[in-house]
């Protein structure tokens, strides 16, 4: 070796050129991360329709099933990417979960509730947004099913790149709606259907943000506001998990085993109150020995709301799987069955690799694309901490839950979006509650001047308008997307 090789001269300049070298590989590792992503997603989409081409074979319309299965991968991929945010973001935003320990629970319990109780509602997409008889024909019904999951796919692809938690449910039920009234005329969609399903979009973030801000209500009036927080915690933190225990139960007796054993309601009340009442049970002890050394202070109680959020998120992510599966096979399972059988008017069961379609294009979208609007949601809207966290996930769970057992596709977007308004919203009204209460004791020069009130504001106006404005233009946008390609492949079919 040199001497010249020992300069530190040649040194410095090795340690700058192995510096850009690292650099250059962070960036590479940047830029080529959504372009994996991609192609992953490709990846998927071809998978979904290579099964459908093995599992036809040379049965008529294989092409069509073939295509209508790529279009339904596509869907539940941006499924995963757009709407899972809402589920996970909450616990995400409260610190209460990694992102990654959120993905993977996500990843399983959605992958669950789509398998084990999504059929009742993927019914009501296919058959309940227009009259099939309307169409004339199987190839005219086949063309609509195909341009609504197209249209809306596109439509929530678009929303989740410009970062808009948009409702899938809005884009899917908008784009049925599109192509039916492009091949039928307006006298094809089931108004009154219709009229239910909008009257749930608005009551349902309603109802929402109502039980998330009762759950807080009780949690500061019986917890937080208490003079021995910790006492408070250890008696009512059990009963809250309890609660949520019992409702999972009670779910699962109704709608996920009745492939195995009919379940009439009354008996899975039943088993959802002796479920809650083992829960409650089970977590008296764990939660005294939680609590064990902490200091009788808010920040303390965090730590006790850590294993009912995480629950309350899985049982959010199996509600959520069971609800918005529909929207990515609804559409698919209708052009299976026309293709298959050429009837298109007769109710029909859903295939379960039409299932597992979706169970795992949800999956596969939430890990690729999901962490971006999961941030969002968790962070940009109002202040979460696991204590609000639990109140908003609970309260969606429990609203999605009840929607999907009457079979209604309501927006699981609206749902706990509207949780986490309600929060913030009560959080306001409770602290100005408390602040008028002591507004006599604090000297007039002292208070707050009302611009500044106005700027503390608990919940961002912006995001507010925004997210209802994005609600109120994708049905629209979606139902004339939807015509639009409607009326191309037709032309185009008229043309071969």
């Amino acid at each position: 070796m040199s001497h010249n090789d020992l300069d530190p001269s040649h040194l410095e300049t090795l340690d700058r050129d192995l510096g850009r070298l690292s650099t250059l590989e962070q960036a590479t590792a940047y830029v080529s991360r959504p372009v994996i992503g991609l192609g992953v997603g490709l990846v998927f989409v071809v998978f979904a329709a290579l099964l459908a081409a093995l599992i036809f074979g040379q049965a008529n319309n294989t092409l069509v099933v073939v295509i209508a299965a790529a279009f339904g991968a596509y869907m539940a991929l941006n499924i995963g990417a757009n709407d899972v945010a809402n589920n996970m973001g909450p616990a995400v935003g409260a610190n209460a979960l990694t992102m990654g320990g959120a993905i993977a629970i996500a990843v399983v319990f959605e992958s669950a509730g789509a398998l084990i109780a999504g059929g009742d509602v993927v019914s009501t997409i296919a058959k309940g947004i227009i009259a099939p008889e309307s169409m004339g024909t199987p190839g005219a019904f086949i063309t609509a099913m195909m341009a609504a999951l197209l249209a809306s796919a596109l439509w929530v692809n678009l929303a989740t790149w410009i970062g808009a938690p948009v409702s899938t449910t809005h884009s899917v039920v908008g784009g049925v709606m599109g192509a039916g009234i492009a091949a039928a005329g307006f006298a094809a969609v089931s108004w009154g259907q219709m009229g239910a399903i909008a009257a749930s979009w608005v009551i349902s973030p309603m109802l929402g943000g109502a039980i998330a801000a009762g759950f807080l209500w009780f949690i500061k009036s019986n917890i937080i506001y208490t003079e021995d927080k910790i006492a408070s915690a250890r008696r009512w933190v059990p009963v809250l998990v309890g609660i949520m225990g019992g409702a999972f139960a009670a779910y699962i007796a109704l709608k996920g085993l009745k492939q195995l054993v009919k379940i009439d309601l009354g008996a899975a009340l039943l088993i959802g109150l002796g479920s809650g009442v083992l829960i409650w049970l089970v977590m008296i002890p764990v939660i005294r020995h939680q609590s064990e050394g902490l200091e009788n202070r808010n920040k303390s109680l965090k730590v006790l709301f850590g294993i009912p959020l995480i629950v309350s998120a899985a049982l959010l992510s199996f509600a959520h799987g069971a609800n918005d599966v529909a929207n990515a096979v609804g559409p698919l399972a209708a052009i299976v069955q026309a293709s298959s059988t050429g009837d298109f008017t007769h109710a029909f069961g859903i295939p379960i690799w039409v299932m597992v379609i979706g169970a795992m294009g949800i999956s596969f979208g939430l890990f690729l694309f999901g962490p971006k609007l999961i941030r969002m949601v968790g962070n940009q809207i109002t202040k979460l901490n696991p204590m609000r966290a639990y109140c908003v996930a609970l309260s969606a769970a429990i609203t999605v839950i009840v929607a999907s057992w009457l079979g209604l596709p309501v927006s699981s977007t609206h749902i706990a979006v509207g949780g986490v308004f309600g929060v913030g919203f009560f959080r306001e009204w409770d602290a100005e509650r408390r602040m008028r209460n002591v507004k006599a004791a604090v000297p007039k020069e002292m208070r707050l001047a009302p611009e500044e009130r106005r700027r503390r504001k608990l919940v961002r106006r912006s995001h507010f308008m925004t997210i209802i404005a994005a609600w109120v233009i994708t049905v629209p946008a979606a139902a004339l997307l939807s015509a639009a390609i409607f009326t191309v492949i037709r032309g185009v079919l008229e043309v071969s």
